[in-house]
């Protein structure tokens, strides 16, 4: 059996770990699921067939060090499972757990999450301490996109199982093969997911239409970019949008996907919107050409971008090659049985 280590809990309310354990279960396998208090008006003691224990602290942030931390030493002390770790807050304790068992640790790196420009240098050193202490101690490393497996080899000289998110629960209902005249854009509204460069490139093409959803709100940084460029008519700032239904309506109208993360492995977003078959551009890293199998567009500049967009290309090989990747690789049924395989071992 397993615990579940790292997450706000389930049923999912936040992000990408979130989502994944949701799509691993029901499962024969996850026995504990640990969750944070502050997401829940109501606990439940369990969700599809498995058990749920809730900590008072923040499973973000600063308190997710010990939110780990207190979780791992509960399920050393009281129960007999293996563990699956989402994110590398609380590896620390790995070696304490290793040391008093030989149950098994299946830890999910994240996207180096150390190279997010959001964290100063003490909390840069110390997740990359994490990640060095989670990838020896733990028995298997996943990696969610290829280039994150590369640099564990290149770094540490151990090999990651590459195993990435699945996007097909985003399909609440039948693609429409009629696409509206706008590109999409949803993400974080953060510096190293480009937005400010998507914003800009649009800025100067009036006769082309985007919508973009994030949390504008949650920063300066948001509300400065919201209010610049709402002025602009061909631009439609959108404020968070979690219900799936609601999002499927502007995913599935869509014309194409503007995807301009630069850190954090395989995105969740853009593996979801791959299902929807339609081009998509993406910021030129070795992630996103990881995810996409270098098929998709790519962008480094908003002159670059620019470019690509007034050159007004059929994409249609573009988007058949992200549909025919994304039923190839990011299904949850597959992934699902990819980490079940590596508890089987």
């Amino acid at each position: 059996m397993i615990s579940v280590i790292g997450t706000v809990g389930v049923p999912a309310c936040y992000g990408g770990f979130e989502s994944l354990v949701e799509n691993l279960l029901p499962s024969k396998k996850i026995d504990l699921i640990y969750c944070t208090r502050k997401a829940y008006e109501n606990e439940l003691n369990e969700y599809k067939g498995s058990r749920l224990k809730y900590w008072s602290l923040d499973a973000n942030g600063v308190q997710s060090i010990p939110y780990d931390v207190i979780s791992v030493i509960h399920s050393l002390l009281f129960t007999k499972n293996d563990l699956l770790v989402l994110g590398v807050s609380g590896a620390i304790v790995i070696p304490f757990f290793k040391l008093f068992s030989k149950r098994k640790v299946v830890t999910n790196i994240d996207g180096l999450e150390w190279k997010r420009a959001k964290w100063g240098k003490a909390a840069k050193w110390f997740l990359k301490f994490s990640e060095k202490i989670a990838v020896k101690y733990s028995d298997t490393v996943i990696a969610d996109n290829a280039a994150i497996a590369e640099h564990v080899l290149n770094a540490y000289g151990k090999k990651a199982t590459v195993i990435a998110y699945g996007g097909d629960h985003a399909l609440t209902e039948k693609v429409s093969h009629t696409k509206d005249d706008f590109s999409l854009a949803l993400c974080r509204i953060e510096p190293e997911n480009n937005v400010e460069m998507i914003l800009n490139t649009y800025s100067q093409l009036p006769s082309k239409n985007l919508k973009f959803i994030g949390n504008w709100n949650n920063s300066e940084f948001g509300q400065r970019l919201k209010k610049q460029y709402s002025k602009f008519t061909n631009i439609e700032i959108i404020d968070p949008i979690y219900d799936l239904a609601e999002l499927f309506k502007l995913r599935s109208k869509a014309g194409s996907y503007m995807h301009g993360h630069s850190a954090g492995g395989t995105n969740p977003s853009l593996v979801e919107m791959m299902f929807f078959n339609l081009p998509i551009y993406c910021f030129d890293c070795n992630y996103n050409r990881a995810s996409t199998e270098n098929k998709a567009n790519y962008f480094s500049s908003s002159e670059h971008l620019l470019k690509q967009l007034s050159a007004d290309e059929d994409n249609e090989e573009n988007a058949a090659n992200m549909l025919e990747i994304a039923q190839r690789r990011y299904t949850w049924a597959i992934v699902k049985q990819q980490y079940e395989d590596l508890f089987n071992d």
